[in-house]
């Protein structure tokens, strides 16, 4: 089921994948929730709802950017989306995966050569990976992470100026925005589009902001901080 939901759901992202790649696609998913019996990755394991709310939803981002020839970190990757789907659909986009998580990573980093998905694993937490790899990236995309207003101090930094941030969001989507007004100008960023997604009956939206200045050095701070007092 999950490769037919998949494959049915593709035309309402304007997107046509290969047999292959949706072949890979499914096997990840796959790999995810027989993964999940021993490590809690993800509450939704049934293959319908897998292939909808896990692999069509992370290949919205598809949709937002042109991503061939590029750099993506995804921040706070999880078990892997939306990134790993997002590598397999887009096989010439450079992708990091980073997660604060060690046993997640590890697994993500013995998995996916196994399935032929080449990406970087890391383990560190954003607001300190920041320091390594400021403004190295294209594009920073995140799912389910933190609101906005919080995702943006965490995400921006890695962003080069011309890129762009991809948050991935639910229904609340245009709430948060409207909340995150002051961490847009702070962080260098400007909003580009809001693009919606029917997801299985759902809103999901990816807010699209674009790098127009660089981060001011003090940002991000230590999540502690963050949280606290939001921009």
């Amino acid at each position: 089921m999950m490769y037919e939901t998949l494959r049915s759901g593709l035309p309402a992202l304007g997107l046509d994948l290969t047999e292959d790649t949706c072949r890979k696609l499914c096997a990840f998913g796959a790999a995810v929730v027989e993964q999940n019996k021993v490590m809690n990755l993800t509450a939704i394991t049934e293959d319908t709802a897998v292939a909808k709310l896990h692999l069509l939803d992370s290949l919205s981002v598809l949709k937002a950017a042109r991503l061939e020839g590029k750099r993506l970190i995804d921040v706070g990757c999880g078990a892997g989306f939306p990134g790993v789907p997002v590598k397999i659909g887009c096989p010439d986009v450079s992708v990091t995966l980073l997660d604060s998580l060690g046993k997640r990573m590890a697994w993500l980093e013995r998995i996916l050569p196994e399935l032929g998905v080449e990406a970087e694993c890391v383990t560190a937490r954003a607001e300190g990976f920041a320091a390594q790899r400021r403004e190295q990236y294209d594009f920073a995309t995140s799912r389910a992470v933190a609101r906005l207003n919080i995702l943006l101090e965490l995400t921006a930094p890695f962003v080069k100026v011309g890129g762009k941030v991809l948050a991935m969001k639910g229904a609340a989507a245009r709430e948060e925005l409207a909340e995150a007004q002051t961490a847009i100008k702070k962080l260098g960023l400007e909003l580009e589009q809001v693009l919606d997604f029917p997801v299985d009956g759902t809103a999901h939206s990816v807010i699209v902001l674009k790098k127009v200045r660089p981060t001011p050095a003090q940002y991000p701070r230590a999540y502690a901080k963050i949280k606290k007092t939001p921009l």
